[in-house]
């Protein structure tokens, strides 16, 4: 098995074990022969109770256990226990805070100008630069097409809050290469961009995007942006793979990165290539790379995957967010390092072209080269129907991955059957397909149900309805008024199969109601999963008030 090499102490800063906390997990890292499981339990600081998480994974490729802690709180003081075999390690790590302390703030004109902003200097740590419009104030960025972009990031210790952004030549936002601790929220981005199109016809606009990290740039910030209608359009699969404009993109970050609570959307004929991607796909490194979250988002409108997280994938968590006409919904290939958590997301409408309606995969697998090898986790996600994909992960294989607890309705396939190494681990999932492939599901849900399992909402709510209406294939006797009559496929009336039908996953659904956790993103009798940029709390921007 290839090796990779990883430089620990730029991150570790020499320590073993390490943990490398975001606001609301921590990835952490130890060191080590393989001892066996190694057990994971951490509490915060001030209180003496210990809770389990999902044990680390060991890696021989480089020597090191890896694994998350998830659902945990900001800005919080945490001890964490490993124990493996023999040993012992304990260590203490703190969320990130929330709120970023600003040292100098500049100050935008109010109105519309097409003057660029364009940002080189640097805070620090403790005295972020914030650029925001004076309070009361509205700051629209129109460079008509004029500018390669609205506004240009060239400093670390960044804060740009609350500020429109229109007719970029290519990007929103450009953030410069290795750049870091940079914070974009609460901004509006829209007509950027060149025309797009397949590049089978000699198209070069492909991956203009409303924001643009270049290589190396990391610990980003991107939250509560409303992200919406490029001027270009991304050209569907009838004409060959998607090329067009881009919601974020960061390309071989350095890791760190949260993007959550925004908004991505456009119209189907102005449509995303990908919405949240980057580049190098096949690598070491790869977008968003290591420790990182993508959560909580609203998008619409791709032709080709909603997130696309590939690349080294280690200690990368994708949850909670809402997909909508897609055509593919989470692309991991590759996942070289892993660990990848996919939890908890909701999938709806999938596509293929505007002219074909027939969806393509909720997940995208593979790997290339050396760059394979790393496990996925994909637990309580739930897939809707009708109109939604086509398959799960279809005819493509996927080693090491261990799926939990979800809803995948789909017609099509679950995954190949072709034996890989490492093998991987699917139990505990709904499928209603026609064709399992290698997974067994010893204790899986197979149903065909005649409408989706859940209880309507204009909420994006999803919560299992108490029950489902199924057809009896044949000829059954049914009683009516006391009377039996024979009914040739009668639909009848069970109780919904993915209540309570759930394996217990430590540290991701402790909190279930029930005598089991219920398959899919939410828990009946528990706080509904929120989107969007009012999932974290209201927050109006300038532009929304003027």
């Amino acid at each position: 098995m290839p090796s990779f090499s990883l430089d620990v102490d730029a991150v570790s800063g020499g320590k073993n074990p390490y943990a490398v906390p975001t606001f609301e997990c921590v990835g952490v890292y130890y060191k080590s022969p393989d001892c066996g499981e190694c057990k994971l339990h951490y509490r915060k600081q001030e209180s003496g109770k210990w809770r389990q998480g999902l044990s680390l994974v060991y890696d021989p490729r480089n020597g090191e256990y890896r694994g998350s802690l998830v659902g945990l709180e900001p800005d919080t003081p945490y001890v964490i226990r490993l124990e493996c075999g023999d040993r012992r390690e304990e260590l203490v790590t703190r969320t990130r805070s929330e709120l970023f302390p600003v040292g100098k703030t500049t100050y935008l004109d109010d109105g519309s100008t097409d003057k660029i902003i364009h940002i080189t200097e640097s805070g620090t740590d403790d005295a972020y630069h914030l650029v925001t419009p004076r309070e009361g104030a509205k700051t629209t960025i129109d460079v008509r097409n004029t500018q390669d972009y609205t506004a240009v990031i060239d400093a670390d210790y960044v804060i740009l809050r609350g500020v429109e952004l229109k007719n970029a030549a290519i990007h929103g936002i450009l953030v410069k290469k290795g750049r870091h601790d940079i914070v974009i929220e609460d901004c509006r981005i829209t007509f950027w961009g060149r025309s797009g199109g397949p590049r089978t016809f000699g198209n070069v606009g492909g991956s203009d995007s409303a924001i643009y990290a270049e290589r190396g740039a990391g610990n980003l910030v991107i939250q509560r942006n409303l992200i919406e209608h490029p001027r270009g359009a991304s050209n569907d699969w009838e004409t060959g793979h998607p090329s067009g404009p881009q919601g974020i993109s960061l390309i071989n970050s350095s890791g760190g990165n949260i993007i959550r609570y925004n908004e991505i959307r456009s119209t189907e004929d102005h449509g995303y290539n990908d919405a949240i991607g980057g580049a190098e796909n096949f690598s070491a490194e790869g977008s968003p790379n290591r420790d990182s979250d993508i959560y909580s988002n609203i998008i619409r409108n791709v032709w080709d995957d909603a997130i696309e997280s590939e690349g080294a994938n280690m200690n990368v968590r994708i949850w909670g967010n809402y997909i909508d006409l897609t055509f593919q919904f989470v692309a991991t290939a590759s996942t070289y390092k892993g660990p990848l958590y996919i939890f908890r997301n909701i999938w709806h409408r999938s596509r293929r072209t505007h002219r074909n309606p027939i969806g393509g995969s909720m997940i995208k697998t593979g790997g290339r080269y050396e760059f394979r090898g790393g496990r996925r986790y994909i637990f309580h996600n739930t897939a809707l129907q009708p109109s939604g994909a086509l398959n799960v992960i279809g005819n493509r294989a996927v080693p090491n991955c261990v799926t939990r607890n979800n809803v995948f309705d789909c017609p099509g396939r679950f995954v190949s059957s072709r034996l890989v190494t490492p093998p991987s681990d699917f139990d505990y999932d709904f499928y209603s397909g026609m064709d399992k492939g290698i997974p067994q599901e010893e204790h899986g849900v197979s149903l065909r149900w005649n409408q989706g399992g859940f209880v309507e909402s204009y909420s994006l709510e999803f919560y299992p309805s108490p029950t489902v209406t199924v057809t009896k294939w044949g000829k059954i006797p049914i009683e009516f008024a006391g009377k039996e009559k024979i009914i040739t496929d009668p639909v009848v009336t069970v109780p919904n199969p993915i209540i309570d039908a759930g394996a217990v996953i430590p540290g991701f659904n402790d909190d279930y109601a029930g005598k089991a956790p219920d398959l899919g993103a939410f828990e009946l009798g528990r706080p509904p999963l929120r989107f969007g940029r009012r999932a974290g709390g209201t927050v109006w921007a300038p532009w929304e008030l003027r």
